[in-house]
């Protein structure tokens, strides 16, 4: 059974700043991380996916039918525009570790692979990075041929525990060699850590400040894949997976069934495709900390998914015009 978790608030952003990525950088050495100053991004993207009441994506909004609110007051934008089937740039970061190895899950990624490469458009391209014991290492670059990262998939052996944080914290940096400015970081695991250096608060924390979206397909075993006694559905960690997601832009799909991998990546690509690009610039004022972001949007609609929030100093603030009078008669 295909089990969706969304929100009408998610998060879904494109493109990292130099400074998340020094950020990430640091974290990520040999030495474990210490505490250190806020790091504040220097452009802040607002993807934007709306739907109606079906699910279905909406298009043909202006700029003039959003509001972008932070601390409840309005944000002047120096960004707008929208796209209705936009190509994608897809870092695939798969789960190589040992708990893969167990009921088909390394079967189950790569046939989501498969289906993803199989659903390309002619300017899509796509990277594979496959992650174990606390290494990260990258299989195919950055290659509109899809069929070189099933192929490449296929070599992988499960093995070693799982630096599950500190294989994520590395890639939204790798995501720009990509050629296409919407992108994404589409996670095949599940949700198993074991190994990290990195905490989850730092995780979460780092993610916050980064423009990445992550989609993860968390593949987990039925529930008597072990027998009596076995691990079953809960060896795969759903609330991290959900957070993640949250945090970073996407929505995410546990995946029991073969069959249903091929929906969840079209559900990946309709989000992708069919956005909306909101962006502003922080201007250096008040602290630097993390900041809520709401969407007011004209007219009749079901949801929408954007980021929850960024790093960054004060945003610029859009001066409130005053309400007009009615005419005198």
């Amino acid at each position: 059974m295909l089990t969706w978790i969304t929100s009408s608030v998610a998060v879904l952003a494109l493109l990292v700043g130099a400074a998340p990525v020094a950020a990430l950088e640091r974290v990520l050495a040999d030495q474990p991380p210490k505490k250190t100053a806020a790091v504040s991004v220097g452009y802040v993207l607002v993807p934007v996916v709306v739907t109606d009441r079906k699910g279905r994506t909406i298009a043909g909004l202006k700029e003039k039918d959003f509001s972008l609110v932070i601390e409840d007051r309005p944000v002047a934008l120096d960004l707008f525009t929208a796209s209705d089937d936009a190509p994608v740039s897809f870092t695939i970061l798969l789960d190589g570790s040992g708990s893969m190895g167990l009921a088909g899950k390394m079967e189950g990624a790569r046939a989501a692979l498969e289906a993803l490469v199989s659903h390309a458009r002619p300017d899509d391209d796509f990277s594979l990075h496959v992650f174990a014991e606390g290494a990260v290492h990258e299989l195919v670059p950055f290659t509109s041929d899809g069929a070189r990262l099933v192929r490449a998939a296929l070599t992988v052996r499960p093995w070693g525990k799982t630096a599950f944080f500190d294989a994520l914290a590395k890639m939204p940096d790798r995501t720009l060699l990509g050629k296409n400015g919407s992108r994404a970081i589409v996670l095949l695991t599940d949700g198993i850590d074991n190994a990290s250096v990195l905490t989850r608060e730092r995780l979460e924390e780092l993610l916050q400040g980064v423009d990445v979206p992550v989609y993860p397909i968390g593949l987990r075993t039925a529930p008597d894949a072990f027998g009596p006694g076995g691990p079953g559905e809960h060896d795969v960690n759903v609330e991290l997976l959900k957070r993640i997601a949250f945090e970073t832009g996407g929505r995410v799909a546990l995946v029991g069934e073969p069959e249903k991998l091929a929906a969840a990546v079209r559900e990946i690509e309709k989000d992708l495709r069919s956005q909306y690009l909101l962006g502003f610039t922080p201007t250096g004022a008040g602290p630097v900390k993390y900041r809520s972001i709401a969407l007011v949007i004209a007219g009749r609609i079901g949801t929408y998914r954007t980021r929850s929030g960024y790093r960054g100093t004060e945003p610029p603030w859009r001066e409130t015009l005053p309400k007009k009078k009615g005419k005198k008669t």
